[in-house]
């Protein structure tokens, strides 16, 4: 394991599960048994991976810096409907009504 006090070896000893899932994509990709795929809100190639959940290594959601620091800030209810719909999660949404206005409804 590292031994400096940088942010990034600081965080990597805090969470070696996280730790391993990144370097699971890093040679997956690298192994071609996982390939990049533009980012899922916007379309930009140059993508980072994210995990929902950790426990499935591979199994990760391609998302534009951008977009990518935007999750981890506000959450999903940055993401617009129709790209949230298409997921497994969705189906535990239920009896909700959906605006999709453009952003139009809060102000």
């Amino acid at each position: 394991m590292l031994k400096t006090d940088t942010r990034q070896a600081k965080w990597r000893r805090a969470n070696p599960g996280k730790y391993e899932a990144h370097l699971a994509v890093q040679r997956a990709v690298k192994a071609g048994d996982l390939e990049k795929e533009s980012c899922e809100v916007c379309g930009v190639e140059e993508v980072d991976a994210h995990h929902d959940q950790y426990d499935e290594p591979l199994r990760v959601r391609w998302l534009c810096r951008r977009h990518h620091t935007r999750l981890h800030h506000y959450g999903e209810d940055m993401f617009p409907v129709g790209v949230f719909l298409p997921y497994d999660e969705s189906s535990v949404v239920g009896g909700e009504e959906l605006l999709v206005d453009g952003g139009f409804g809060a102000v």
